[in-house]
């Protein structure tokens, strides 16, 4: 059973940094899933693949992993690139753009 060691990415729906800067350390799955037949809901007896750990930085996240001997895969962040936009350019009259309502 492998852990991912990861930083969690800004959800698409906000536009804040909330919750984006502890280390997540998660389980991956080891028993396959399978069908209730009564309900028909999904479900595993792997209880591990529910554990999230949260760490305040990467180090403390691999020192728990090699403490406890879990193979780990560290996926580290992708640079976020900002663009700095201003609204009076969308009233310049040099615009490339055709200006549209």
């Amino acid at each position: 059973m492998r852990a991912r060691i990861y930083k969690e990415a800004k959800t698409a729906t906000q536009s804040g940094q909330a919750n984006t800067h502890d280390w997540i350390l998660e389980y991956g799955q080891t028993q396959p899933r399978q069908q209730d037949p009564l309900m028909g809901w999904t479900g595993s007896r792997d209880t591990r693949s529910q554990i999230r750990l949260r760490f305040p930085d990467r180090a403390a996240a691999v020192a728990y992993a090699d403490r406890h001997a879990v193979h780990y895969d560290l996926e580290l962040p992708v640079a976020r690139v900002r663009k700095p936009k201003i609204y009076a350019d969308n009233f310049r009259y040099d615009r490339v753009q055709n200006w549209t309502h």
